[in-house]
C-alpha cells in the first residue's frame, strides 16, 4: 500500500562549483592547460593576455542586477557573426630572439599494427588468404603476442568476414605472419616468441642449437630455473649452460613492445619545481605556459550601455542573460583557477616542511613517516582534497621528478622504539639483494634475519610484501650461474 509522508533531513552536498573545483584541483599541468584552451573557445567571455587598461578608470559592473539592463539596441550579429577578420591575418610570423617559441615538436612515427600491415604487401600470399592475414595481424596486441585460440579466430572470420576457412589454412596463413619483423610477432606464447626468434638465427652455433632444445621440450624447468635438472637431461656442462642461457637473454619477451614504446609519449611534466639555495629549500608551482586570464570588457561594455533602458523584449531578455552567464562563468572560473593554485601551493609547502630533512640531502633514509591526514592537519583542509593533490601531481627535485603520493607511507616501530619511513626499510633490502650470492640467493626469512640484525623487526610476510612492490621476485628466481 502506498502512503504519502512528510521527512525533514539535513544533508550536506557538493554545489556545482565545488565540485568544479575539486577536479581542477586534481588536473594536472598538462591536463590543467587544456582544460583552460577548452574553456576558452567555449566561453567567449573569458580571454587570455595582458588585460587591457580601462582608460576612465571605471569599476566592473555588477553582473546579478540583470533586469535592471535593457535590451532593445542589442545588434546580436554584431557579436555572433562570424563575419571577423581571421586572426592568421593579425598576427606577425616573426620572433624576437629573445622569445621563447613554446611549441614542441611531435614526431611522427608508423605504429606497430601499421608497420605489420604494411609489410604484408611484400608477403605472397593468395586472394584468399589476404584478407585471413590482415584480420590476424588485426588481432595481435601491442606486445606482439596472438592471444586468441584458433578456433575463436575462425569463428570470427566466419561471422564478420563471412569466410569459411578451415584450421589448416589458418595456422598456414599464421606461419607467413609470424616471418614478419619483429622476429617473434604472431606468436601464441612466450615459448613460442622465443623459438621464433631462435630459428632466425643464422648463425650456427651449439649454444643457439641447445637454446633451441631447451626452449622446445625443456621449458618448464628453464622458466623455474631449475638448472641442475637442464643438465642432466640435456647432458650439457655448466659452462654450455651458461652460454644458452646468454643466448636465451638477448632474446625479446615483447616484440611489439619496443615498437609501441616509441610511439608514446612518456615526458612527464612536473606540477612542481624545488630548488635548495643557502641550505633552505624553495618550491615553485609549475605554470607553464598558464595564460593570463581576465574576464572580456567588451562584454561588460555591452551590458553598460543599456543599464538604463526600461522597455526590453522577451528575445533581449534572455540575450543579455546569456551574456551574463558567460560572465559570472568567466569570473568564477578566474577566481577558481586561484584557489587551485592556492590550495597546491599550501599542500606543498606542508609536505616540503614535512620532510625537509630529505629534501636537504635526497637521503632516502631520512624520509619521515607521513599520511594524508597529517598534511590535512597542518594546511587546516580535508583529506580528499591532500590526496587528489598527492595521487596526480610530480615534483622536480634535484634528485630526480618524483611523485608527491611516494613520500606517503605509515610509520613502522624500530626496535629501539624510533618511527621509521618503510622506505628506508626497502633501501636496505634492495641492498641486501644486491650484495647477495647470486647462486645462492637469500630467502624471504634469512632477509627478515638480516632486517632484524639491524634493528629492523620485520617479519618474513612483510619481506615478501615489500619485495613484490619493489618487483623483484622470488630467491628461486634470482639464481644465476
Amino acid at each position: 500500500m502506498l502512503k504519502q509522508q512528510l521527512q525533514i533531513k539535513l544533508a550536506q552536498k557538493l554545489s556545482p562549483q565545488q565540485i568544479q573545483l575539486m577536479k581542477l584541483i586534481q588536473l594536472s599541468t598538462l591536463d590543467l592547460e587544456q582544460r583552460i584552451q577548452a574553456e576558452l573557445g567555449e566561453n567567449p567571455a573569458l580571454e587570455s593576455g595582458l588585460e587591457p587598461v580601462d582608460p576612465l578608470g571605471e569599476e566592473d559592473l555588477d553582473t546579478e542586477d540583470s533586469l535592471q539592463i535593457d535590451t532593445d539596441a542589442i545588434d546580436l550579429g554584431a557579436y555572433l557573426s562570424d563575419d571577423e577578420i581571421p586572426s592568421y591575418k593579425l598576427q606577425a610570423q616573426n620572433y624576437s630572439s629573445d622569445e621563447t617559441i613554446k611549441d614542441s615538436p611531435l614526431g611522427n612515427q608508423l605504429g606497430y599494427h601499421q608497420h605489420l600491415m604494411q609489410q604484408l604487401q611484400t608477403l605472397i600470399l593468395s586472394e584468399a588468404e589476404q584478407p585471413i592475414a590482415t584480420f590476424i595481424v588485426g588481432s595481435i596486441d601491442d606486445s606482439g603476442y596472438l592471444r586468441r585460440e584458433i578456433e575463436d579466430l575462425m569463428d570470427d572470420l566466419a561471422f564478420t568476414q563471412n569466410l569459411m576457412v578451415s584450421r589448416e589454412e589458418l595456422l598456414s596463413v599464421l606461419k607467413k605472419v609470424q616471418s614478419l619483423d619483429p622476429p617473434g610477432t604472431g606468436a601464441r606464447s612466450l615459448q613460442e616468441c622465443l623459438l621464433l626468434q631462435l630459428q632466425r638465427k643464422k648463425a650456427q652455433k651449439p649454444s643457439i642449437d641447445n637454446a633451441l632444445q631447451i626452449i622446445e621440450f625443456g621449458f618448464d624447468a628453464f622458466s623455474r630455473k631449475h638448472y641442475q635438472k637442464l643438465q642432466d637431461r640435456f647432458r650439457l656442462n655448466e659452462v654450455e649452460l651458461k652460454e644458452v642461457l646468454d643466448e636465451i637473454a638477448k632474446l625479446n619477451p615483447k616484440p611489439g613492445g619496443a615498437h609501441a614504446a616509441s610511439a608514446q609519449n612518456n615526458h612527464i611534466v612536473p606540477d612542481f619545481t624545488l630548488h635548495i639555495e643557502d641550505g633552505k629549500v624553495q618550491v615553485e608551482l609549475n605554470r607553464r605556459n598558464a595564460p593570463q586570464l581576465h574576464v572580456s570588457h567588451s562584454y561588460k561594455d555591452m551590458l553598460a550601455g543599456y543599464q538604463e533602458a526600461k522597455d526590453k523584449s522577451k528575445s533581449q531578455q534572455e540575450a543579455v542573460l546569456f551574456i551574463k552567464q558567460k560572465l559570472d562563468a568567466a569570473k568564477w572560473f578566474i577566481e577558481a583557477l586561484e584557489q587551485r593554485y592556492q590550495t597546491l601551493f599550501k599542500t606543498i609547502n606542508a609536505i616540503v616542511n614535512h620532510q625537509k630533512d630529505y629534501f636537504l640531502s635526497g637521503d632516502e633514509k631520512l624520509l619521515k613517516p607521513m599520511i594524508l591526514k597529517d598534511i590535512a592537519e597542518a594546511i587546516d583542509m580535508d583529506i580528499s582534497t591532500v590526496s587528489r593533490v598527492a595521487n596526480s601531481k610530480y615534483i622536480d627535485t634535484p634528485y630526480g621528478i618524483r611523485l608527491l603520493k611516494e613520500f606517503f607511507s605509515e610509520g613502522f616501530s624500530m626496535q629501539s622504539g624510533e618511527e621509521v619511513s618503510p622506505i628506508e626499510i626497502k633501501t636496505h633490502l634492495e641492498q641486501l639483494i644486491a650484495k647477495e650470492n647470486k647462486q645462492k640467493p637469500l630467502s624471504d626469512q634469512a632477509l627478515a634475519s638480516l632486517l632484524k640484525e639491524k634493528g629492523y623487526p620485520v617479519a618474513r610476510r612483510t619481506v615478501a610484501k615489500y619485495r613484490e612492490q619493489m618487483e623483484i621476485p622470488v630467491a628461486r628466481l634470482r639464481k644465476e650461474l
